[in-house]
């Protein structure tokens, strides 16, 4: 039992609001892009390491869902209700989802690495 390395408990729902935020998952004041998707290596504030993320494709992931599923809803009412011309109504719902997709995604990507720097996962429980 000697060899077994306890790390502190980090809370999850803080630490992923405060990615959400895009902010620093340790401190919630630095931020943790340093431009629109780009995680930064450490934090500015406290200098927490942050280079140990693997957010790879899971905020794309979870930005196409969580899209999918708002713009769904407002497929079907639109089409039901007002039988839009098609080309309009391609139109509002493609300024929809690309509006919807570029405000989530940075977001989500904090969220990710944040989530991952709460569970300790790829290195961020190391203390070298």
């Amino acid at each position: 039992m000697d060899d077994v390395i306890k790390h502190e408990e980090r809370a999850l729902w803080p630490a992923v609001w405060k990615g959400f935020r895009r902010k620093c998952p340790n401190c919630g004041s630095g931020p943790i892009l340093k431009s629109y998707l780009k995680v930064r290596d450490t934090c500015t504030v406290c200098r927490e390491d942050l280079s140990h993320h693997r957010a790879d494709d899971g905020p794309a992931y979870l930005t196409i869902l969580i899209v999918g599923h708002i713009m769904a809803p407002f497929i079907h009412i639109g089409f039901t209700a007002f039988r839009p011309e098609p080309l309009i109504f391609a139109t509002v719902l493609s300024i929809g989802a690309v509006g919807l997709s570029l405000y989530l995604l940075p977001r989500l990507k904090g969220a990710i690495v944040a989530f991952q720097w709460a569970r300790l996962m790829h290195g961020f429980g190391n203390k070298a």
